[in-house]
């Protein structure tokens, strides 16, 4: 029974990643950039919602709403100041070096308000675990809504993308952001609007990470945000079941390195792992080979 709890443990990781690398695969899929704060905004959302329950004691379900809320102003005017001027830089390092000066800014903001020391989370979910197998086998409550969560959101974006306006004007802008504009896309709306709902999204991954996790602190973000990068480029970047299927699995190489090898080096097995599967697929799993005219 604990191989399977194992299993459980590492689904329910793998799609906070995947949540999360959904915000890395939308913006370098529709802008080809790579918002490297991203793993800070999830921080923010996070302290959003800590503040909201534990200092002001508000409803949880509100106070992730006014997170999702927050965090999506927040992706917008991160777009629109630190990197609509550099879109189109010659030199894509200048959009690398910005992204990592955010998130540093976003990092100093939060120690400077919340200080340095870890904080008590309370989780926001209420779900009494499920007992399996006359009780040897137990999926916390936060196990099964982070799963369901994943699914909802995954579904959800994928009707968004496939069935909407808004969605086929990414669609449009991912393709050629040159043919799009012609044809009375509103490019520059259309890349805000995939920083709003990658931010959004990023929100609720941080309120699940530190309910299954229940500490936060200025760097809550950091690893989790580098990780579901892996999970993005291992499931091939700007790919929505790409995201998926890149975090899970990840998610379980995690919990099982953990488990049956060394917590110690979990990490190093995980980031081993990526370097193998690039070696044999440069553009992931699902990743789509891009030929370049001459």
């Amino acid at each position: 029974m604990s191989f399977l709890t194992y299993i459980i443990n590492g689904i329910s990781l793998g799609s906070v990643y995947a949540i999360i690398a959904l915000g890395y695969s939308m913006v370098y899929g529709i802008a080809k950039m790579l918002n490297f704060a991203h793993g800070d905004v999830i921080m923010v959302g996070a302290f959003v919602v800590y503040s909201m329950t534990s200092k002001m004691g508000l409803n949880p379900l509100l106070a992730i709403v006014c997170a999702m809320v927050f965090c999506t102003l927040l992706g917008m005017a991160i777009e629109k100041v630190a990197y609509k001027p550099l879109r189109n830089a010659t030199s894509s390092l200048a959009v690398l070096i910005t992204a990592i000066g955010v998130s540093y800014f976003l990092q100093n903001i939060a120690l400077i308000i919340f200080g340095s020391d870890p904080k008590a989370f309370t989780s926001v979910v209420t779900m009494e675990p499920i007992k399996l197998a006359g009780g040897e086998l137990t999926i916390s409550g936060e196990a099964v809504v982070t799963i369901l969560t994943c699914i909802v959101i995954m579904v959800g974006l994928t009707l968004f993308i496939n069935k909407t306006k808004a969605g086929q004007a990414m669609l449009a802008v991912s393709e050629d952001k040159g043919a799009a504009a012609l044809m009375g896309i509103n490019v520059n709306g259309t890349i805000a609007l995939t920083f709003a709902i990658g931010s959004a999204l990023a929100a609720i991954a941080g309120v699940l990470l530190c309910s299954a996790y229940p500490s936060i602190s200025p760097y809550t973000g950091a690893m989790p945000g580098i990780k579901a990068f892996v999970a993005a480029v291992f499931g091939g970047i700007g790919s929505i079941p790409g995201a998926l299927i890149g975090g899970i699995l990840l998610g379980l190489i995690e919990i099982l390195s953990k488990a049956y090898i060394s917590s110690q080096l979990s990490d190093a097995i995980v980031f081993a792992v990526l370097i193998v599967v690039l070696l044999v697929r440069p553009t992931g799993i699902l990743g789509k080979q891009i030929q370049e005219k001459v």
